[in-house]
């Protein structure tokens, strides 16, 4: 198959699809790879590395797309990019459709089959492929936090870790999936207090046998959040229904009772926000203030750490990649898992939790759902 790694465009981003391994790995399975000239300079890998690696070096993206057959990315496409899609085209990268009715529109009028690295699963019922980036933006929101308590960028002007004879910040984390327990993590080993909100008992169990009283753990109810960001000088959103928008667990009455200065940090901005007030920003303007709250929602924290995160990410999406270049659709029909991760096909929307979210129907073509 002819695969294609085109240059990422969103604002800020600087990682890339395929690294010059894993493209070694597409290239010794008998596929033939175009990358565009300049896609992994941001993570450190020059045109050079890739032609190594047994790749094409492309002029442009409208070479890449007119050229492959599967497009290998990172972020989701963006408008100019949906409209190079065709409907030979396979498309394998992050989606989040829910929170995004146009990008969800140029696809299916594309005719592509889109599949999301977020909704792709595995036998324990996770998501294998959300998980490395779930981990990179987890930590990133800590240091993130940590910077955005400082007066000179509209913080209440608090070390979270505070010094000898000054308490630390405290840090409430929304959640104790992936993205929660790296955050907590962090967060306590930087010497903050740090309290996990979680729903699911045996996650919480997990964390106290862990971290043996370092973190605490709270049962999450509409009460215990709105009194523990109450308490709180950073509040880490961290929730996650895989494919649906994330639920809003911090109303904009909540703020003004807040403590001055305090921070948010919307790690869930890509499915929405978990925060009411939340909209997406940028690595180049990452916060606005709202009732005297800041707010951090930048929708690829990830690309903050292009070369960590582009390894990280090449490692798990892989073997599925290689799956789909090999068999292309096929490979769909003896993969639950992967099949899963579909979203679109022939103009279709192919994933239940995310129709749903759109308020459109959903079809199976390969009982995925069964």
């Amino acid at each position: 198959m002819r695969v294609g790694v085109p240059s990422e465009i969103k604002p800020g981003e600087h990682r890339v699809g395929l690294t010059p391994t894993a493209v070694r790995e597409y290239v010794a399975h008998g596929h033939q790879v175009l990358v565009q000239q300049g896609a992994g300079l941001g993570a450190g890998y020059a045109d050079d590395a890739y032609v190594k690696a047994g790749a094409t070096i492309a002029p442009d993206a409208d070479a890449v797309f007119a050229g492959a057959e599967m497009i290998v990315k990172v972020k989701e496409p963006q408008k100019i990019e949906w409209e190079r899609l065709t409907d030979r085209h396979i498309l394998f990268t992050y989606l989040h459709l829910a929170p995004d009715p146009a990008q969800t529109e140029g696809l299916l009028k594309s005719g592509c089959a889109a599949i999301a690295y977020e909704t792709v699963t595995d036998a324990r019922g996770g998501l294998p492929l959300l998980a490395p980036m779930s981990e990179v933006a987890g930590r990133i929101a800590v240091f993130s936090a940590a910077e955005t308590l400082l007066k000179h960028n509209g913080g209440m002007g608090l070390l979270l870790s505070g010094v000898p004879g000054v308490p630390p910040a405290r840090v409430a984390v929304l959640g104790g999936g992936v993205v929660g327990s790296n955050a907590a993590r962090m967060a306590a080993g930087l010497g903050a207090e740090v309290v996990v909100l979680e729903r699911s008992i045996p996650r919480m169990r997990e964390l106290d046998d862990l971290y043996q009283g370092r973190i605490l753990t709270r049962y999450s109810t509409f009460a215990a959040v709105e009194e523990e960001i109450l308490k709180a000088d950073v509040i880490i959103g961290a929730v996650l229904t895989a494919g649906a928008a994330a639920p809003k667990l911090v109303r904009r009455e909540h703020l003004s009772k807040m403590k001055p200065g305090s921070v948010l940090v919307d790690v869930s901005i890509d499915q929405g926000g978990c925060f009411e007030t939340s909209h997406p920003t940028t690595h180049a303007e990452p916060t606005y203030t709202v009732d005297g709250v800041v707010h951090y929602c930048v929708a690829n924290m990830p690309g903050a750490a292009p070369r960590t995160s582009s390894e990280a990410l090449g490692n798990a999406t892989l073997p599925f990649g290689l799956a789909l270049a090999d068999k292309g659709l096929n490979a769909l029909k003896t993969n639950v898992h992967l099949a899963r991760g579909l979203n679109v096909l022939a103009g279709k929307l192919t994933h239940p939790t995310v129709a749903q979210a759109l308020g459109k129907e959903s079809v199976d073509p390969y009982g995925a759902w069964a």
